[in-house]
């Protein structure tokens, strides 16, 4: 491969794309904005208090289709498989995106069109044959149970990541840094074209992030959210196929915030409080940390009382919390034992600051230093 494909120009130009994509959206909002603006403040999970497009899936996609289609003709393997990702990824970014424009595609057929997602994708590309037990790996040899299982998986994971997409910057990051752990193991088995088109994601989503963090000017959508959790979660199932020595638990560690969250809000609404799984709440760890670290130290009056800056404080909280279980599980992509380690000890540290969070009993080190000591007081 030549060493352009490795410059920064490439990423760079990658970026450009989806910030000015981004841009567009924002100085057009005018025209479009009551059709794609997020204007419902009274629902539980809103942070925000302005009315926000949520149509930047748009830049993150423009962006990586037009960082891949110069990548690719100069790799043959990438030719032929972003656009098989691509093609597969519609049914789920269509839908994100008709529910960003309509709020009118319900959770369920939002679900549906990433199980669609993940059919095609098997089809095309294969799925789920082994996670690295005998037995598992007997039955996975089967067709239709793979089928199935990929799609459970892939789909799951690219419903996931929209249930973290709740303040600025955090989706945007956490798919940001998984993408770049994706990127980084792909060069290490020198699976080039998995690492180009998880560098060129995570290039897309940074060019889109100038526009959602700190100010959340555009927000990254049902569409932009699933596009990201499906290419994140087909990255990381192609390059445990395609790569043997990659151990099938990266897989599931790269993208464990997302999923272990989801989990847990199933858990949490069906065996703690009695409620649908599917009813939306205010209950997630994100949203505990930004009314219980953040706004509490400025003040006590509820959200449009604080700073514009409020929400983004939110963010970095969970990407450090993120980083828990990412950052062992690009050093350790293949060792099974370290990484269900890494599993463990991140399941551990979220069931903690939740638990402390939730009773009202979060730790005063985690306030913002600046204003910390007199939050405690009180």
């Amino acid at each position: 491969m030549s060493p352009h494909l490795w410059g920064s120009f490439t990423w760079l130009y990658i970026c450009i794309v989806a910030f000015t994509v981004g841009g567009l959206i924002v100085a057009s909002e005018r025209w479009h904005g009551s059709f794609t603006g997020d204007s419902d403040m009274s629902k539980p999970q809103a942070s925000h208090s302005r009315p926000t497009p949520r149509v930047g899936g748009l830049a993150v996609l423009a962006g990586t289709l037009a960082g891949l289609l110069v990548l690719g003709p100069s790799n043959m393997t990438l030719t032929w498989l972003w656009p098989v990702l691509f093609i597969a990824a519609m049914p789920v970014f269509v839908a994100g995106l008709l529910e960003d424009i309509t709020k009118d595609v319900g959770s369920g057929k939002r679900l549906m069109a990433a199980f669609l997602s993940a059919a095609i994708a098997w089809w095309l590309l294969g799925g789920v044959s082994r996670v690295g037990l005998g037995w598992a790996d007997w039955i996975l040899s089967f067709w239709p149970i793979s089928l199935f299982f990929t799609m459970i998986a892939v789909g799951g994971c690219t419903h996931a990541l929209n249930i973290v997409d709740g303040m600025n910057g955090l989706a945007g990051m956490i798919a940001t840094l998984m993408a770049i752990s994706l990127a980084l193991v792909a060069l290490q088995v020198q699976d080039i074209p998995i690492f180009l088109i998880a560098a060129a994601l995570a290039s897309a989503t940074l060019g889109f992030l100038v526009w959602n963090f700190p100010f959340g000017r555009v927000f990254l959508g049902d569409g932009g959210a699933y596009f990201l959790g499906f290419m994140l979660a087909e990255l990381a199932v192609q390059l445990v196929v395609r790569n043997p020595s990659v151990s099938p638990f990266y897989a599931l560690a790269v993208l464990f915030y997302p999923v272990f969250e989801t989990l847990f809000s199933i858990w949490r609404r069906r065996f703690k409080r009695g409620v649908p799984v599917d009813q939306p709440d205010a209950l997630h760890l994100h949203q505990l940390v930004f009314r219980r670290l953040v706004r509490v130290t400025f003040s006590r009056d509820g959200r449009h009382a604080v700073p514009a800056l409020c929400n983004a404080m939110a963010s970095p909280y969970l990407w450090v919390l993120a980083l828990i279980g990412l950052v062992p599980a690009t050093i350790f992509w293949d060792n099974a034992w370290a990484l269900c380690a890494s599993l463990v000890v991140f399941v551990w540290v979220y069931i903690w600051l939740y638990s402390r969070l939730v009773s009202w009993r979060g730790p005063s080190w985690l306030l913002l230093p600046s204003l910390g000591r007199h939050s405690h007081r009180k």
